[in-house]
């Protein structure tokens, strides 16, 4: 887990894991920064939250620039129900003009667009805009974004737990045949492959209840650099830092 900062040299193109370099299939990305970089600005959190989905479009492009089947960001946690009712609105409004604006463009590049969490607490039209984009982009392949909103892993996990005690209940799974692949097929990410690489920006280096069973065996990389700033030769740094590891998933080197 070593942080990276902006005083790091950045790796070489010919390093970069599309020209050859051992590349991550799935990218987890905690998106954050944004309320910092507005308030160095003395702009409104606003502000940030927006430059922060343009933010959102230089990774995807760099994601299919650099052949990753799946991408997924944490854009809005359980706990960000908790900020103050002007920004949870600001929030909300942001996503439902995200998600109207960009589908189109997304599922022209051959983007799929999927959501993790607990989706009911949005507005009802929010509610159907997602379901909109998922029915839309249902066939593209060339990225699987995942979008998680209103999400939080404890909550997955707990919920999970709750569906095999229910099916336990009912006769329908022996709690003795209940493997670590059966209850991952119990979470809100079942068909999606655990993270390879789970990147933060702006310097924190925690996971803030984002994927813990999947991210077990992630590699975690940190950067220095504020969502909003986040650039694709940062995209391109976290790569670089993937490839140069050793990944053992707790077995000795060979």
């Amino acid at each position: 887990m070593v942080p990276l900062g902006k005083g790091i040299a950045r790796a070489p193109a010919a390093m970069a894991p599309s020209d050859g370099g051992v590349c991550p299939a799935h990218v987890a990305i905690i998106m954050d920064g944004n309320g910092r970089w507005a308030a160095a600005r003395g702009l409104p959190r606003l502000a940030g939250h927006r430059a922060g989905a343009q933010a959102v479009r230089r990774t995807i492009e760099a994601a299919i620039r650099h052949n990753v089947g799946w991408l997924t960001l944490y854009a809005f946690s359980s706990e960000n129900w908790r900020r103050p009712a002007g920004e949870v609105v600001d929030l909300t409004g942001l996503l439902r003009h995200y998600v109207r604006s960009e589908v189109a463009e997304l599922h022209a590049q051959g983007v799929r667009m999927r959501f993790i969490g607990d989706r009911a607490r949005f507005d009802a039209d929010i509610q159907a805009d997602l379901l909109r984009a998922e029915q839309k982009t249902a066939t593209n392949t060339r990225l699987i974004l995942t979008v998680a909103l209103s999400y939080g892993a404890r909550a997955e996990i707990v919920a999970a737990a709750r569906r095999a005690a229910e099916a336990a209940l009912a006769g329908t799974l022996d709690p003795a045949a209940l493997t670590e692949d059966g209850f991952s097929a119990m979470l809100d990410t079942a068909d999606i492959p655990n993270p390879d690489l789970v990147l933060r920006t702006s310097g924190e280096q925690r996971l803030s209840n984002f994927l813990l069973w999947q991210a077990a065996y992630a590699e975690l990389v940190f950067l220095d650099v504020l969502w909003p700033d986040f650039s694709q030769d940062d995209f391109a740094e976290a790569l670089a830092e993937f490839a140069r590891r050793e990944r053992r998933f707790g077995a000795r080197p060979g």
